[in-house]
């Protein structure tokens, strides 16, 4: 069975159908769901589907293009819901600078508060990079002793950038991007070995061919499965085991700082 370590069941786009969503996944081999939150008016919602289904796992973080003049504010709330839930992991959280540069430095101020919460937490990070690798590999290699782990989700980048987050000792979450014809990902694939990826479908956005443009579900995850299975030459099994592994080291293994 596959792990979606990255979806937003949360969202609107799912407020008419989620029984079937998470159903229609099941019966296509995801047997288990990541919850990244966004900001503060997401956060319980998600615990409450979280509560409701099976499987599914909760993060709690500020996306940063939530980042805004009220970050400070919505910081202290999700802060103090850290010892009231059982989270997974910090997230997500980082640097965006396709969208919005105005809130840069915002943005690393709270990438850096949240950063501490999982060094305190003993928690994971799970980090969006949006043309932003440079900035986000800078101040990781500030805050990092090798004992901080996690996933740069949503990973499109050259296989330089690859190795630099395995040296840090992080995952790559692999999504849709990688089944895009013009995304250039198949040359980094084949040399990135499966023990440092984990799969993701970032629901309801970047659904993978042939569904590209449409609503993504974690359903579709298998042909995310199944193109990094062509192109390493295994089995689908093989992958699954494997990256379940390189999940529960990440997620569910408790680091001592």
């Amino acid at each position: 069975m596959l792990t979606d370590t990255h979806l937003h069941l949360y969202l609107d786009d799912f407020n008419e159908d989620l029984d079937n969503v998470i159903s229609d996944a099941r019966k296509n081999k995801v047997n288990r769901f990541f919850l990244p939150n966004i900001n503060s008016s997401s956060i319980a919602k998600l615990l409450k589907i979280c509560k409701l289904y099976e499987n599914t796992f909760p993060m709690i973080g500020l996306h940063p293009c939530y980042v805004k003049e009220n970050f400070k504010q919505e910081l202290k709330h999700l802060k103090s819901l850290l010892e009231k839930y059982k989270f997974i992991a910090i997230g997500e959280i980082g640097i965006d600078l396709h969208w919005d540069k105005n809130f840069f430095s915002q943005q690393k101020i709270a990438f850096l508060e949240q950063i501490e919460w999982a060094k305190k937490y003993k928690l994971p990070i799970v980090i969006h990079s949006r043309n932003s690798f440079d900035e986000i590999y800078e101040i990781l290699c500030s805050e990092t002793d090798h004992k901080l782990k996690g996933i740069f989700h949503c990973f499109s980048g050259t296989k330089d950038q690859a190795n630099k987050i395995i040296d840090m000792g992080f995952l790559l979450g692999i999504g849709g991007i990688s089944t895009f014809k013009n995304s250039n990902m198949d040359s980094v694939l084949k040399e990135i070995d499966i023990k440092n990826i984990v799969l993701e479908t970032d629901s309801p956005y970047l659904a993978p061919t042939p569904f590209r443009g449409k609503r993504n579900e974690p359903k579709y995850l298998v042909f995310i499965a199944e193109k990094i299975c062509k192109l390493k030459n295994i089995s689908l099994d093989e992958l699954a085991y494997q990256t379940n592994q390189n999940i529960d080291r990440v997620f569910f293994k408790k680091m001592i700082y």
